[in-house]
């Protein structure tokens, strides 16, 4: 029977009912683990994006909430230089995943392989793609940090957070696990650090272009605070308590988002290019692309971040110069390229210029306002400029190509409820093209979410899971030490 020996379950029903999981010792992961071995237990939440979504990657203020579903992580160090993986599905009646690998697999001549070829061996099995979470952020550390394992590790995997509603299962993921090694190998890895390296598993070896707002939010949060994040790249802002009179819902579309989907990664890259082409209209000296087909833009004034625009500067200046759709060739028969480092500019493709362009810079200006309201609280009154932010973020999306009939509709059933039922506003959550939509309202307005969600249910035929509190991010959760031997229980 395991029992903790150091460390705190923080009150977190989930984690409890996690140890009981392992003392039941299922027939799935029986003998998985040595005896009298100890073992390192660590917990990180999904999120909920109330405002900042897909301006994260140009550097806006984002504001983000960790939701009460989380990924729990189960290391053992074990002798040797085998990495095995089990991860149990929430419905415990589905088989297990399970995978093994040497460690030395991530060397090449006794050294790191490249993030390229670390993807490619994950990409082109579908059965192996959720091991790149896992995995990875060995090689990240080896690549990064210089960290040498000489003992491989047993590892366990169990999360409750939905898969592809855009509530960041991967995040939770790839942070529940870096916690766990930097831990169980007794890594010195600050907080901010470990989401940092976190994004790199996400960017390089998973293949999807995040932003770094969802690892900030699974390492950093506090229950029932928005974590504020200025993604300058990461300038923690810190948090901002929500007014006792007011409750964020989170209503599961249907519609399976990917932020490694190509709407997303069309828009992101949009978004680059007109920031390229805005540093030329302003006469930023530019350096021409590298071979990977990046420049580097000499920026004093914003300081190579688009969401630093100002909505004035941008409307008087370029709003109307921007081409509404280009071509990716067209683009690159003007320009060297772009700087974002995890997309490239695809000949083959149209790209929404105007809107992927204007969205940050306007998402940046509601954000702060948001944020403003909030720290600047006086009563219920306000909550309706709150949902009108929301509204407006929503409305922004679709613009950019990233609404989804499902989330759409969830937003217009929740106008139509309006104020008078408690709620005051909903958008679209993180990458959007689908995944779930954030919703404002009362505290006591759980009836009439569920009244939502029963309309959208008897239009769709689709029951949306709703997913309602908060819990605290990995950075507070720490790390438990739990061993089954009796020894070391005195």
């Amino acid at each position: 029977m395991f029992r903790i020996l150091s460390g705190s379950t923080q009150a977190q029903p989930d984690t409890e009912a996690f140890l009981r999981l392992l003392n039941q010792s299922p027939e799935k992961i029986k003998n998985f683990f040595s005896s009298a071995q100890p073992l390192i237990v660590t917990r990180a939440p999904g999120r909920l994006d109330l405002m900042g979504g897909i301006a994260d990657y140009s550097g806006s203020l984002v504001l983000q909430l960790p939701i009460a579903q989380a990924t729990h992580a189960a290391l053992q160090i074990q002798a040797g230089d085998e990495l095995k993986i089990i991860s149990l599905a929430a419905n415990v009646t589905q088989p297990a995943r399970t995978f093994a690998m040497k460690l030395a697999d991530s060397l090449a001549d006794g050294k790191p392989i490249s993030y390229a070829a670390c993807h490619e061996k994950f990409k082109h099995n579908p059965d192996h793609q959720w091991v790149a979470y896992i995995a990875g952020a060995f090689l990240v550390l080896l690549r990064e940090r210089g960290i040498k394992f000489t003992q491989g590790a047993a590892i366990l995997i169990y999360s409750d957070v939905p898969e592809g509603k855009g509530v960041s299962s991967s995040a939770a993921l790839e942070v529940a696990v870096m916690q766990a090694i930097v831990a169980a190998y007794k890594l010195k890895i600050t907080p901010p650090e470990i989401a940092l390296l976190c994004q790199k598993v996400e960017n390089l070896i998973a293949g999807a272009p995040c932003g770094v707002m969802d690892q900030m939010t699974s390492v950093l949060g506090e229950r029932n605070e928005l974590l504020a994040l200025l993604c300058q790249p990461a300038e923690i802002q810190g948090t901002i308590k929500l007014p006792d009179e007011l409750s964020v819902w989170g209503i599961d579309s249907g519609i399976r988002h990917s932020v490694g989907g190509a709407d997303y990664g069309t828009v992101r890259t949009a978004a680059f290019m007109g920031y390229r082409m805005i540093a030329d209209i302003a006469g930023c000296a530019v350096t021409k692309a590298n071979s990977a087909g990046k420049v580097v833009i000499e920026d004093k004034k914003w300081h190579g971040y688009l969401a630093n625009i100002l909505t004035g500067e941008f409307q008087k200046s370029y709003a109307a110069v921007l081409p509404e759709k280009l071509s990716g060739a067209e683009f690159l028969a003007r320009y060297d390229g772009i700087t974002d480092p995890v997309t490239a500019v695809n000949p083959d493709v149209i790209y929404p210029v105007l809107a992927a362009t204007k969205h940050p810079i306007y998402e940046h200006a509601r954000v702060k306002l948001f944020a403003e309201i909030l720290q600047n609280w006086q009563d219920e009154n306000q909550a309706r400029q709150l949902g009108n932010l929301m509204y407006q973020s929503h409305e922004s999306y679709s613009t950019c190509g990233l609404g989804s009939p499902g989330t759409d509709e969830i937003v217009r059933l929740v106008r139509e409820a309006g104020e008078d039922s408690g709620l005051f506003g909903a958008k679209i959550t993180g990458g959007g093209s689908g995944g779930t939509v954030a919703v404002l309202g009362h505290k006591d307005a759980a009836a009439a979410v569920q009244a939502v969600a029963e309309k959208y249910a008897k239009s769709t035929g689709h029951q949306p899971l709703i997913l309602s509190g908060s819990s605290v991010g990995a950075k507070t959760f720490g790390s438990l030490l739990i061993s089954d031997d009796p020894a070391a229980w005195r």
